[in-house]
């Protein structure tokens, strides 16, 4: 079958793996995680605000993009935007000619860092919101100055918050046209939603992928950002899944359509989305994070993780260590590939794509047995023996995602063949982590493929 394929923006998006996201606004000032529009600018006033000290604990933690909360629920924009007075220019900050939006954008940028911009279509400020055409009027002027004002942004986020308005009548946004204008003016930029998207909301707000992700799906399952469709993160639903797909070698129905449009996982470091001093005690712990990261990236998803603002303009000590400790633990983990010189064989491989490129640590080589057939399979013999606890396979997606099983197996000290785990889909990256087994031998099989599969890499640590 034809497998959709991710656009250069999409590849490229997936691959950064972590981004950082930064929640900031009336509510850091006033303790709620929804304001309701009421709140006064003079509240706004980050007398220490340091977009540099946000870009480093970025940078620190691994993180590729950052993205900011340019304009929450509460319609307070960070921005001096032409057409509200409810935002920094009618704040004490800096006397009302700050921009946070431009520091942040030059901040990440200086650091290497790439950026993106969250302007929620929920405004309970705005008095037209509700009168639907107005409205969408008013949310795309504001969207184009985002758009053209900022240099080049990497992502560009939405969320299906909605409501009714001031006149009693529900909101109804005009999504295609929101789409289009990001497309018009940032066309390298990914726009995270749903419906009609580059990529797609995971189902939860946990941080965690399903044991089955597909970076390809039915756009008919989801229409616009927060439509109930797909929730990947439910592990009895991926048990039953895995079940069909092995028992009946499910695929997707003849002539569905289907489009690409790869997972992400957002989650705040604490409780809330916002600071809240109360909170200080309640930050993830380091063994908390690692195991988002291993069911996010490890499960062919991207991991947004939010770092909220203090209301001195600061990201918090303790959020910025411990995003430093994950980026030093996970860098422990995948330090020393076991697999780097190990010799391998396949069940059978094309010329143009030979198992030997499996580890040659190229982007774009890849195995495939050029056919699709069942099961392939590839065995890697280690120079000695070594204790596995991690595997790390990667699907080459450049050429769409088609394996929907797969197994590894090792072999015993008396020379058995055991199965270490098994699971549905690889995608981008999936990562088992298995009880540590002393081995010489690992074979990988891929027991269901909706086309040819190719392997781009097989690690092991």
């Amino acid at each position: 079958m034809n497998l959709p394929l991710p656009s250069p923006a999409q590849l490229a998006w997936q691959r950064t793996e972590t981004n950082a996201f930064f929640h900031f606004s009336p509510n850091t000032y006033t303790g709620r995680e929804w304001g309701d529009g009421t709140e006064s600018p003079s509240l706004f006033n980050p007398a220490e605000l340091d977009c540099r000290q946000w870009a480093r604990a970025a940078k620190a933690g691994g993180f590729k993009i950052g993205i900011l909360t340019a304009k929450h629920h509460d319609g307070f924009c960070l921005w001096p935007s032409k057409y509200t007075e409810h935002s920094v220019k009618n704040a004490p900050w800096k006397n009302g000619r700050g921009d946070v939006v431009r520091e942040f954008v030059d901040a990440f940028r200086a650091e290497g860092l790439k950026v993106g911009l969250y302007l929620s279509p929920w405004d309970r400020h705005e008095k037209s919101y509700g009168d639907s055409p107005h409205y969408n009027d008013y949310y795309c002027a504001q969207l184009v100055e985002l758009l053209t004002e900022y240099g080049q942004l990497h992502e560009v986020w939405f969320d299906g918050a909605c409501a009714e308005g001031p006149n009693g009548r529900r909101q109804e946004y005009d999504w295609r046209r929101f789409f289009a204008l990001v497309k018009e003016h940032q066309p390298e930029a990914v726009t995270f939603g749903d419906g009609g998207t580059d990529v797609r909301w995971v189902g939860n707000e946990r941080g965690i992928a399903g044991e089955t992700c597909w970076g390809s799906v039915n756009p008919d399952s989801v229409r616009f950002p927060g439509d109930s469709g797909i929730c990947e993160a439910n592990d009895a639903k991926a048990a039953e899944h895995l079940t069909r797909l092995l028992n009946e070698g499910e695929a997707p129905a003849e002539g569905e359509t289907r489009v690409w449009r790869p997972a992400e996982c957002d989650v705040s470091i604490r409780p809330g989305w916002f600071y809240h001093a109360a909170e200080d005690g309640q930050v993830r712990s380091l063994e908390n994070l690692t195991e988002l990261y291993f069911q996010s990236v490890g499960r062919n998803a991207l991991l947004l993780l939010n770092l909220p603002i203090m209301p001195n303009g600061l990201v918090h000590a303790l959020d910025g260590e411990r995003v430093a400790e994950l980026r030093r633990t996970l860098d422990a983990i995948f330090a020393h590939d076991l697999a780097k010189d190990a010799a391998l064989k396949a069940s059978a491989e094309a010329a143009e794509s030979p198992v030997s490129a499996l580890l040659d640590g190229e982007p774009g080589t890849f195995w495939s047995p050029g056919v699709v057939a069942e099961p392939a399979w590839v065995e890697v013999a280690l120079p000695a023996s070594a204790t596995v606890s991690v595997i790390s396979l990667q699907e080459a997606i450049w050429l769409g995602q088609g394996i929907a099983a797969h197994r590894v197996e090792a072999e015993d000290a008396n020379g058995r063949w055991q199965t270490l785990c098994r699971g549905t889909t690889i995608g981008h990256k999936r990562l088992h982590r298995v009880a540590p087994f002393a081995t010489r031998r690992l074979r990988v099989v891929i027991e269901l493929a909706f086309a040819a599969p190719a392997l781009a890499s097989i690690q092991l640590f």
